[in-house]
């Protein structure tokens, strides 16, 4: 692995290229994203109903991404993100057709939605290597750090434009989504490096008996390493809760009569701040142990959590949702690139998929939950209960996560000594 990574920095030619990729895959995503329940509540549908169809959509996506992750890991990672990115600007482009009528059939607009989510998360698996492959080891926290940056600028960016677009005409943000699939296309191409990280191993497709062994494998990995199982429930406590006050926020919201443009700001706002968050993660990783902000990002959460049940302007929202936004990228980054550096390269994908496809499921629930939270227990429904679940997960990084994250920080540092140094430091 030294002489690949040796050609290879995070200033090159095929980072600029998978980093564009990456971002412009995050800001469709954002644009089309933060409209798709607002054209469903244009549409005379409830917010169960909205929050029900980004469930759906969601689950087929989780039941896609592990299957994707290991034809990755066997070296067919360019051809499912080229694949998938076009598949998916394909059903953008029915989305955005299908909004331009007054009421979009439900049955057409699910299965183009759910289609498209298929493909987001077949991209996203397939991509999971990439950085191990054009990244030197010791690039991992800047390069993903410049990663989580993208996707927190696109967060900036694409609530505001999706709602603005959404303003001027319902079909845009979604023709903005399907062209940068397209951007994604022709990037991903354009990389000379070889993706496969040279560990195809044989056959891409050897029957579904192998594939399920092959998923075995990354899940006996990451169950068999406390440091990983560590990041792993608290990846799916957060995101859970945060998708949820995410939904929960553009239903209230829209109850309040806020318009798209005021929501599109809210987002943004949260956005900046996470933007902020990933790009001095590696400055505050010098400072600050990552075990002391599992912590202190975890708790934090809970306060915003609390204080979104109070809230009801968009302002206050805004606020709110930066402060938390300005903290978890920070920690994310951190973990993310850790868990890169520890995990093999033949099972790059699909370690970084069981990661995300578990905590996923937490994330699909979240919309459905949120919609008929608001519609049983009203506005601050959501925010109560994200408070208290909250709350267990920052119990469980107290007790668990940060003492697992210490014995990967002690376990890496032992390991850069010289032996003689090791061994006496053992």
């Amino acid at each position: 692995m030294t002489g690949l990574h040796s050609r290879h920095t995070t200033s090159s030619h095929d980072f600029r290229l998978l980093w564009t990729a990456s971002a412009a895959d995050s800001l469709g995503t954002q644009v089309s994203g933060v409209v798709l329940p607002l054209l469903l509540l244009a549409a005379g549908h409830s917010p169960a109903l909205a929050g029900a169809v980004v469930s759906v959509s969601l689950l087929a996506g989780l039941a896609a991404g592990p299957f994707a992750a290991v034809l990755a890991d066997r070296g067919a990672r360019r051809p499912l993100m080229v694949c998938a990115a076009l598949t998916g600007a394909a059903a953008m482009g029915t989305v955005a057709f299908l909004a331009t009528g007054d009421r979009p059939p439900l049955v057409a607009l699910c299965l183009a939605v759910t289609v498209e989510r298929i493909a987001t998360c077949v991209y996203a698996a397939a991509a999971q290597g990439w950085v191990a492959a054009v990244v030197a080891p010791a690039g991992y926290p800047r390069a993903v750090s410049r990663l989580q940056a993208g996707e927190q600028g696109a967060l900036v960016v694409g609530p505001v434009l999706g709602g603005a677009l959404f303003h001027a005409a319902r079909w845009l943000p979604f023709a903005v989504d399907a062209f940068t699939y397209l951007l994604a296309v022709v990037c991903v191409r354009g990389v000379r490096t070889d993706l496969a990280l040279g560990t195809g191993r044989g056959p891409r497709w050897r029957g579904a008996a192998t594939v399920v062994t092959d998923l075995r494998e990354g899940l006996r990995f990451v169950g068999g390493r406390p440091f990983l199982r560590g990041v792993l429930w608290w990846m799916t406590g957060v995101n859970g809760v945060l998708a949820a006050l995410y939904y929960g926020a553009v239903f209230t919201l829209e109850r309040h009569g806020a318009g798209t443009v005021a929501i599109g700001t809210v987002l943004a706002v949260a956005g900046a701040a996470g933007v902020a968050g990933a790009l001095i993660a590696p400055r505050l990783a010098r400072r600050v142990s990552a075990a002391r902000l599992a912590v202190l990002v975890s708790w934090a959460v809970v306060v915003v959590a609390a204080g979104l049940a109070l809230a009801t302007g968009a302002w206050a929202y805004g606020a709110l949702f930066a402060m938390v936004s300005l903290l978890v990228p920070t920690l994310a980054v951190l973990l993310a690139a850790r868990a890169i550096a520890v995990t093999p390269p033949d099972l790059q994908a699909r370690v970084g998929t069981v990661l995300n496809t578990v905590s996923g499921i937490a994330t699909t629930a979240a919309p459905l939950v949120a919609g008929a939270l608001v519609a049983v227990a009203g506005t601050a429904g959501v925010a109560v209960a994200g408070a208290g679940v909250m709350a267990m997960v920052a119990v469980y990084a107290s007790r668990v996560v940060a003492p697992a994250l210490r014995a990967s920080e002690d376990g890496a540092a032992a390991a850069a000594l010289p032996g003689p140094a090791r061994e006496e430091a053992g």
